[in-house]
């Protein structure tokens, strides 16, 4: 099956989906192994990993494609990817899409900030009028070569025009063939819940620590009515700390050792990674050429 027919029906099936949020290739593949069905790598954990910074739309459309490349070919799962506001027009959308989907992602969204765009947890975002992303949508679900592949609609309408104009953008969106709807950044339970009552679609919920969202689990988040919930910055936070308290016990000490009990060691980490299957791989081949020399006349 297609990672993007598989999204689909994650998406679509009567429980939640819980997608964590991975920053790179190995991180995809330690979620993975962790059995997670799905998922996902948003703006903010990119560009903290990539370039050291915060998510104010400083990655290109193609250093996020290629990024998407390599965490798709890392792990079997399918990958749910963030285009940001499309880099541009109708036109840079549409090429967005398609070089997601070369990429291999199973899923993507979009958002209705204006560009250069901010964190949806972040002061001072702005939206662009309804209309341009009304195109940028059709654009989007245009573009896209398989039908499977997932793309979600976002409004961050609620912090610039309320929470009955972000529901109005959200129902418009759904209308125009979103397959999912992320209203972001409500600040209450009862928003979320008439959010979930209001817009007739698949919905995502983001866990954010720190952020203007109540942080609810997976199941109370079902109940409201949720179809999706990601956790996109809980790893980022988590390896900053980490980096921060190893590199800090260095310092102090000279050495790891006071450190070791949070650490993979050598064997540990190339098991992660694979290094005994590449070995075994490699040793297969030799061994098929030797049979295969073996095999003809001497000359």
């Amino acid at each position: 099956m297609r990672r993007t027919t598989r999204f689909r029906a994650l998406v679509e099936a009567p429980e939640i989906l819980e997608m964590p949020g991975v920053q790179d290739a190995l991180t995809a593949r330690i979620a993975a192994e962790a059995g997670f069905e799905a998922i996902t790598c948003g703006g903010y954990a990119s560009t903290a990993a990539l370039i050291g910074e915060p998510d104010t739309s400083q990655l290109s459309m193609r250093e996020l494609a290629d990024h998407y490349a390599r965490i798709c070919d890392a792990v079997d799962v399918p990958v749910f990817a963030d285009a940001d506001t499309g880099f541009g027009n109708v036109t840079n959308v549409r090429r967005a899409v398609r070089a997601y989907e070369q990429a291999g992602v199973a899923g993507l969204f979009i958002e209705d900030q204006v560009f250069p765009k901010r964190c949806g947890h972040m002061a001072g975002k702005a939206v662009v009028p309804v209309q341009d992303m009304v195109a940028k949508l059709q654009a989007a679900l245009d573009a896209r070569r398989d039908g499977d592949l997932v793309i979600m609609a976002r409004t961050d309408a609620l912090a610039t025009e309320g929470l009955d104009a972000a529901i109005d953008r959200a129902c418009l969106y759904r209308e125009l063939g979103a397959d999912m709807v992320f209203v972001e950044a409500p600040e209450t339970v009862e928003q979320m819940r008439r959010i979930c009552a209001a817009v007739k679609a698949p919905l995502l919920a983001n866990n954010i620590e720190g952020g203007m969202t109540p942080m609810l689990t997976a199941a109370e988040l079902h109940e409201i009515g949720y179809a999706v919930v990601t956790h996109p910055v809980a790893l980022t936070y988590a390896v900053a700390r980490a980096a921060r308290d190893l590199f800090a016990t260095l310092r102090r000490d000279g050495i790891t050792t006071g450190f070791a009990d949070r650490m993979l060691d050598f064997k540990g980490f190339n098991d992660l990674v694979g290094l005994p299957d590449v070995r075994a791989r490699e040793q297969a081949y030799l061994d098929q050429a030797a049979r295969v020399m073996a095999s003809r006349p001497a000359v």
